[in-house]
């Protein structure tokens, strides 16, 4: 058992009967009133993504994942296969068990899998990664009405939005938890 104010982002849960890794977790403390975790959860059987709040105090339970480097290889079409860096074993998880990490995932990419019980649940990408920007329309000088911003396509196929500045060619560095452009190169 731990406590709410342990939770931070990588960890995995189990919350309502099932484990669930944390996305994203913000502790508040709004300064009335009590504090809070804020907190947006995947389920790593089903994929689902959720936000729910813990107060502060609250008592949950660690799931114990056992976390090892693979590398993605290919998608077949129906599954995202992987091998493990230390076994060499390959093994596949289909698109809902990996959830929007698919977006991140180009041939021969190092990330983590993530087995409870022996069984490979997920896998976690690193939280920034440097694709290259396949399609991206030019920005105009003073077209700062959207906010200085367009959408540009990753060689991924995932879309991203980016400064104007951004050419198609580039290289950008993307901020994988939470799907945002960080900086260029």
């Amino acid at each position: 058992m731990s406590s709410t104010t342990d939770l931070k982002q990588g960890l995995t849960i189990l919350h309502k009967g099932n484990p669930w890794l944390i996305a994203v977790a913000q502790f508040v403390n709004p300064g009335k009133g009590s504090a809070f975790t804020r907190a947006k959860l995947r389920q790593l059987k089903t994929g689902q993504v959720v936000e729910h709040t813990f107060k502060s105090g609250e008592a949950v339970e660690l799931v114990d994942v056992v976390r090892t480097k693979c590398q993605y290889l290919y998608n077949d079409g129906e599954n995202f296969n992987f091998m493990d860096n230390e076994s060499y074993e390959q093994f596949s998880l289909d698109k809902e068990a990996i959830g929007d990490s698919t977006k991140y995932l180009v041939e021969n990419t190092e990330c983590y899998a993530m087995y409870i019980d022996g069984i490979p649940v997920s896998i976690q990408v690193p939280p920034k990664m440097t694709f290259k920007v396949i399609s991206a329309p030019p920005g105009y000088k003073g077209d700062t009405a959207t906010g200085g911003s367009k959408d540009a396509t990753i060689e991924t196929g995932a879309t991203i939005k980016v400064p104007l500045f951004i050419e198609e060619g580039d290289l950008i560095m993307v901020n994988t938890a939470e799907g945002n452009y960080v900086s260029k190169g």
